[in-house]
């Protein structure tokens, strides 16, 4: 039986939505913000595999993902989807921006479904976490963007 958390977080972003794009749309630009990020290896333009080690409940944890860019809609949205390699969990994602008066709503969304008998354990503890690791990565976007410390390649 699979168990769903999902969550969503909006920025509003003083800068234009081509400018969000070109920052959001390089995924190593923003992997090293997911809380408890270690390490991701990219596989190809798609696809990454992404380590995350973390504390949850007193136990050291470290989790491998599998990550596939599924669309890539210029300037507005980025859709993926999320494997787990070392526990039984699916996912999905995306990044959406909409450019309204020179400003840029920007909405992080991210879903997980977790399996088996460990998704009964498991699923409390994503759904609040869930929330808060959406939320500081759509706002430490939001923060380098409003930096402006995108680079130029």
């Amino acid at each position: 039986m699979k168990r769903m958390a999902i969550t969503s977080h909006s920025v509003i972003i003083p800068t234009s939505v081509e400018k969000v794009w070109e920052y959001v749309s390089r995924i190593e630009n923003w992997a090293v913000m997911v809380p408890a990020y270690k390490e991701h290896e990219q596989i190809d333009e798609q696809k990454s595999v992404w380590t995350f080690e973390g504390n949850i409940k007193g136990f050291k944890k470290t989790v491998k993902m599998e990550l596939n860019v599924t669309e890539f809609h210029e300037p507005s949205t980025i859709r993926f989807e999320l494997e787990g390699l070392t526990d039984n969990f699916t996912g999905s994602g995306k990044f959406t921006a909409e450019e309204t008066a020179g400003q840029t709503t920007m909405t992080g969304t991210i879903e997980v479904n977790a399996g088996g008998l460990t998704g009964a354990v498991f699923t409390p503890v994503i759904k609040m976490v869930l929330p808060k690791v959406t939320t500081r990565l759509t706002e430490k976007i939001a923060r380098q963007i409003k930096q402006e410390k995108v680079p130029v390649l």
